[in-house]
């Protein structure tokens, strides 16, 4: 799927000419931005439900055995 990402402030004029010469494609779906924030900016929430947590394994108990020595 291949989406044809229109801006809001251009949808008026483009929307309608992409979607009808994409209307032939049925790969290609165009759609109209209605973000009105990027997530990315500094201290954006970004949707609230992200956690940061640590995904390694946690270290196994107790002493490694010393390493032989040639």
């Amino acid at each position: 799927m291949i989406y044809c990402v229109v801006p809001e402030a251009l949808a008026g004029e483009l929307f309608d000419k992409l979607t009808s010469y994409y209307s032939d494609d049925p790969n290609v779906t165009v759609i109209v931005d209605r973000r009105k924030s990027s997530r990315r900016e500094r201290d954006s929430t970004g949707g609230g439900k992200r956690s940061v947590r640590d995904r390694r394994r946690p270290r196994v108990t107790g002493e490694l055995p010393d390493l032989a020595v040639d």
